[in-house]
Formats: C-alpha cells, sequence, structure tokens
C-alpha cells in the first residue's frame, strides 16, 4: 500500500522558517517533520511514499538523493574524492518525488500523482501533523466501512481553562483545564482512499481545494467514513508549534514516537 503526503505548500503561517526551507523540511530533534511522518507509517509496515512537491521543491528532492549521506556516518578520502557509507542507517523506502506545482491546490496535486498511485487503495496525509495513530486500525476500520474514503478525525483540546459559574450567585462551582476546544472533531488528514477518489477531482484544474470539492461531494454521496482519534496528535502550523514538538523530543517524551 502506497502513502500519498501533501508537502508542496508554501507555508506562509510558519514564514520564520519557510522562507529557506518547504514546511515538511522543518526540523524536531533535527530531523525534517516529513520524515517522523513517514517514520510512523513505516512502522506499520507502510514504505512506498509519493510526495506531493512544490514550494522549494528541490530541498527536498536533494534531501531524499543524498538520504545515506544525511543519515549515516561517512568517509572521504580528500586526496581522490572516494566516499565510503561506514554505518548505514538507510530506511527501507522507496520514495517517488512528483513536482505537483508551485500554487496549486491539494485535490489538482493528488490529481497529479494519480498515475503513480495505480489502482489499488491508497493512504494519504499532510505534511505537517505527528501522531501515534494505529495506521493497520485505520486501515482495516476502512475496509470494514465500505466507504470510497476514511478521514480521521479529532476533537481538540481548548487553548484555556474552562470555569464553571453559578450565575445567580457568581459562585465558581468547578473549573476544568483545557477542555476539548467547542465540541467539534476536526479533520486532521491521515486518509485511506480507494482509487475511486480520484474521479471526484477534475483534470487539468490546479484550483481543486481537496477539502472542499471533493471531499464535500463524497460526503454528500455518503461515501465517507469517520474514523475517530482520540489519542496524540498535533499539526506543526506556527513557530510556536514547532517549539513545542522540539521541546517534547528533546524531553524523550515524544508521543508520535512509536518506532
Amino acid at each position: 500500500m502506497k502513502a500519498v503526503i501533501f508537502a508542496g505548500g508554501l507555508g506562509s503561517r510558519l514564514s520564520e522558517a519557510t522562507v529557506s526551507i518547504p514546511k515538511p523540511m522543518v526540523e524536531i530533534g533535527g530531523k525534517p517533520i516529513l520524515w517522523h511522518i513517514m517514520k510512523t507509517y513505516s512502522h506499520y509496515g507502510i514504505n512506498d511514499f509519493i510526495i506531493c512537491c512544490g514550494y522549494k521543491q528541490s530541498i527536498i528532492k536533494e534531501y531524499f538523493i543524498n538520504y545515506r549521506f544525511h543519515n549515516c556516518d561517512i568517509s572521504v578520502d580528500i586526496s581522490n574524492g572516494e566516499t565510503r557509507i561506514l554505518d548505514n542507517h538507510s530506511e527501507p523506502w522507496k520514495v517517488t518525488l512528483v513536482d505537483t506545482g508551485l500554487n496549486t491546490m491539494t485535490g489538482s496535486r493528488l490529481k497529479r500523482v494519480q498515475k503513480y498511485v495505480g489502482g489499488e487503495p491508497f493512504l494519504l496525509t499532510y505534511g505537517d501533523g505527528v501522531t501515534d495513530l494505529d495506521i493497520a486500525d485505520t486501515i482495516a476500520a476502512h475496509k470494514a466501512s465500505g466507504k470510497v474514503i476514511s478521514m480521521t478525525v479529532y476533537k481538540p483540546q481548548g487553548k484555556f481553562g474552562s470555569v464553571r459559574i453559578d450565575h445567580a450567585t457568581g459562585e465558581v462551582l468547578s473549573f476544568l483545564e483545557k477542555p476539548d476546544g467547542d465540541g467539534n472533531w476536526i479533520n486532521i488528514g491521515y486518509f485511506v482512499c480507494n482509487p475511486e477518489v480520484f474521479d471526484y477531482i477534475p483534470e487539468d484544474d490546479d484550483t481543486v481545494v481537496f477539502e472542499r470539492g471533493p471531499l464535500e461531494t463524497l460526503v454528500k454521496d455518503g461515501k465517507v467514513q469517520a474514523y475517530k482519534y482520540r489519542g496524540f496528535w498535533k499539526c506543526m502550523d506556527i513557530m510556536r508549534d514547532n517549539v513545542e514538538l522540539n521541546e517534547m523530543w528533546d524531553a524523550g517524551k515524544a508521543p508520535w514516537m512509536i518506532w
């Protein structure tokens, strides 16, 4: 089974870092967040990846082309330029890197990699969120649902504590630290898709936002299953998120490190 990862956006809300590198290459613990996402999939035996590149795609391509040199010990003989890998830490990954355009929207990016996906079910996610999600269970639940696409949904915590008050007397009755946001479930990606998904995306149109037209039409057709998840998930949307994820990693308390 292949995993498709969106990695082509501008990452404008993380502009402090993405002015020089694409968002999926922003690091947690010295490794790109893209690497962390791929390690999660690989833990469940998913080792065939299709990366939808766009903004500063050459940096992503260079990373994987020279992956062994980035991640292994090497010996270089300066006199003749000979390079030897001393300790191979390479992954069992096949990575297909596709130029899906600079300003292309998510649905159109997905359509552009259809020929590499083929006619089998596949996984799909964004290149900016880490989780301890059981990928194998999402696949099993999708197969059991009979739907065209399964979407992992999550109920985030609120940013602030909640206070329950007796409005007649003003007495504070209870305090709940960081309750579930507004009670709504949100789409966090980590989709499982049947190839019929591509039928909902038009050809030769770079403006198709996957989460709007195609996904909304699939919902209207009764083809989408929600996979409710209550474990750990965090999106690296702004620099504060990156700082928090690095603090978790440095403290040895990174819930997504399941490998």
